[in-house]
């Protein structure tokens, strides 16, 4: 773990290409972005009433086991630290043992949705009218429309009842309005909160035909792309099937896994059915910082490679179960203008397989649909559409020739990011680096020049500038992070406040954003004069002059009239916490007037101060922090 706490890799960049725009490169720097708020909306399923021919209608559609899945609380802070993990590199999670995946397997497993068929693809649309119209027929009020998206209340208040004599053309109206809500609530949940496109709406045209479609692999297509997004240091929402992701952690990882209580009513199919109802163990104080560092220190015995191993083929319905082969298939996922690779050749350990090096990735333009309404994606995805077509021939075989995953073990180390979390606090890396620097100033200090030729001398001089220039930098951060770390508790507090905020009403989130607002004013002052900058290099900027053996630091302030400085004459600080403690009782006694002469041979870098045969004598440079 030493190695890992100042590289957390990947030492070989040809895999995860794109490290630095995932979140946990901001992570290491320090810039947490705390829980995801995450968009799933299925707390509002049971408001709606569906009549029995109704049910028969979905089932039909593929929908029949998504319409039972009970709404499941969401840890936040779970799916937030198994985000951190995400490779869209890869469509894999990057863990200590390995990568794993949700595949094609889970889906048919957890959720009961089809995982094979005909792609989910179709015509786009920009404007709602018009195929609300068609297709439900009613158009939504301008208030519940977004370009091509439909608000989910609407169609809840709209088409929640159906009337109880209905005609069969009515009949069928709701039931596409309940199958809009159910996806646009479950699988294909957007970042907008509530909104759903209605661009699947002709796909419910004829029932039966929805039902060929393979919304299984559609699910799974829309989840990699939402997982893939929300890596990125720059996102801090997530959508899509947020409870498949969940409750797929919960079989396989030994981590915020909560205690079941066992009622043989939940061991039923689909199986995110085990995880229904309330769940006893402390998981209500855990905050993003706790799952990521169990994730980080990931121990193999915590892993279920093979969860669904005792669950008896009785209890799958036969298409899922003539079709489960297709979680080892290398193929393209579809769902519209989402295309994303199903790559389970790099996880073969859930498959009970050993797991050989895998294949190169194949990078491939993850395309978006535009704004372009009236398009039909299928001619723009000929290619994608063709991986989806040779599904079954592309079937991971067994490699009888891997014995032991050694080889694998080995390359993965290289290719991965271990850890996400720093095991070494930023405070103590400055520390160590702030030792090492001190002892090459000392050393340069102390070497003798007896004997050196002009070039030599001055390559001596510029290792004694260039290591006192480090030191003279790093007193800054020194003390920057000295004092940020006796706040760290604090900071962290307040990451966990907003974590919890998102739940409470907006006049707690104003009370406590002006809380940490107050926090950070602190801070930015405690930072504003320690970090001043003391450019050696620039004679008319701030200062150290070295005079008997004593130097000072000379400090810009805006109190001080006419553009003179503060100057600080430090007493032989040999250790940072000296100068911690400096900074924190500097008084006006301890200032003198700026100092204008100095020493420019020093600046320089020249030698004309050291005649050949001198020892360097130590000064001030060198304990300065």
């Amino acid at each position: 773990m030493d190695f890992y706490a100042t590289n957390p890799g990947p030492i070989d960049d040809s895999v995860l290409y794109d490290q630095e725009k995932h979140v946990s490169s901001a992570i290491w720097e320090g810039q947490e972005r705390g829980a995801l708020r995450c968009h799933e909306h299925t707390s509002k399923l049971d408001q709606w009433t569906l009549t029995l021919k109704q049910i028969e209608l979905v089932r039909k559609a593929g929908f029949g086991y998504l319409r039972l899945i009970p709404a499941i609380s969401l840890d936040n802070p779970l799916i937030s630290a198994l985000v951190e993990r995400w490779r869209r590199e890869t469509n894999t999670f990057h863990f200590t043992v390995g990568e794993m995946s949700i595949t094609l397997e889970d889906v048919g497993y957890l959720l009961g949705l089809p995982i094979d068929g005909e792609p989910v693809i179709g015509v786009t649309y920009t404007t709602c009218d018009a195929v609300c119209m068609k297709f439900l027929g009613r158009a939504p009020d301008s208030g519940s429309t977004s370009g091509g998206m439909v608000k989910l209340s609407w169609l809840k208040e709209t088409f929640s009842r159906c009337p109880v004599n209905a005609q069969l053309e009515e009949i069928e109206r709701h039931t596409r309005a309940y199958l809009l809500y159910l996806v646009g609530s479950t699988i294909f949940s957007t970042t907008t909160g509530n909104k759903v496109p209605v661009m699947y709406l002709p796909l419910f045209e004829n029932f039966d035909q929805a039902g060929r479609y393979a919304w299984g692999a559609a699910a799974l297509s829309f989840l990699y792309r939402a997982l893939g997004n929300a890596s990125l240091r720059s996102q801090s929402t997530i959508s899509g099937c947020l409870t498949l992701l969940q409750c797929w952690s919960y079989f396989r990882l030994n981590i915020g896994r909560p205690r079941l209580n066992h009622d043989p009513s939940h061991d039923r199919f689909p199986f995110v059915f085990r995880w229904k109802g309330k769940h006893t163990g402390p998981t209500t104080n855990r905050d993003v910082a706790f799952y990521r560092k169990a994730l980080d220190s990931l121990k193999p015995s915590e892993v279920e490679w093979c969860p669904y191993i005792n669950i008896s083929d009785a209890l799958l319905p036969e298409d899922i179960r003539d079709n489960l082969i297709l979680g080892r298939s290398n193929t393209m996922l579809i769902c519209f203008d989402k295309a994303e690779r199903h790559l389970p050749d790099r996880c073969l350990r859930q498959f009970g397989l050993r797991q050989p090096i895998p294949l190169d990735v194949q990078q491939w333009e993850r395309k978006s649909r535009g704004v372009d309404g009236g398009v039909d994606l299928s001619g723009k995805m000929e290619t994608e559409l063709g991986e989806w077509s040779d599904r079954h021939l592309r079937v991971v075989d067994v490699d009888e020739d891997v014995v032991e995953e050694t080889h694998y073990l080995h390359w993965f180390l290289k290719i991965t990011r271990k850890v996400v979390g720093r095991p070494v606090p930023i405070s103590s890396e400055f520390q160590r680096m702030n030792a090492a620097l001190r002892e090459i100033a000392n050393v340069a200090d102390m070497l003798s020049t007896h004997g050196m030729d002009d070039q030599q001398m001055h390559s001596v001089t510029r290792i004694r500038f260039l290591a006192h220039e480090c030191l003279r930098d790093q007193i800054g951060n020194m003390m920057i992070a000295e004092v940020t770390d006796s706040d760290q508790n604090e900071v962290e507090k307040k990451i966990r406040g907003k974590e919890r905020i998102r739940r409470r009403s907006m006049g707690v989130k104003r009370r406590r954003k002006d809380d940490l607002g107050h926090f950070q004013s602190v801070s930015s002052q405690q930072q504003f004069c320690i970090a001043a900058a003391i450019d050696m290099m620039d004679p008319t900027g701030p200062m150290c002059h070295v005079e008997n053996h004593d130097m000072e630091m000379c400090l810009p302030t805006a109190s001080v009239p006419d553009d003179s400085q503060l100057c600080y004459m430090p007493n032989k600080l040999d250790e940072s916490q000296q100068l911690s403690d400096a900074a924190n009782e500097i008084d006006d006694s301890s200032f003198c007037p700026r100092v204008e002469d100095v020493d420019h041979n020093l600046l320089s870098g020249g030698d004309h101060g050291l005649e050949n045969g001198d020892i360097g004598q130590q000064n001030d440079y060198s304990v300065l922090v």
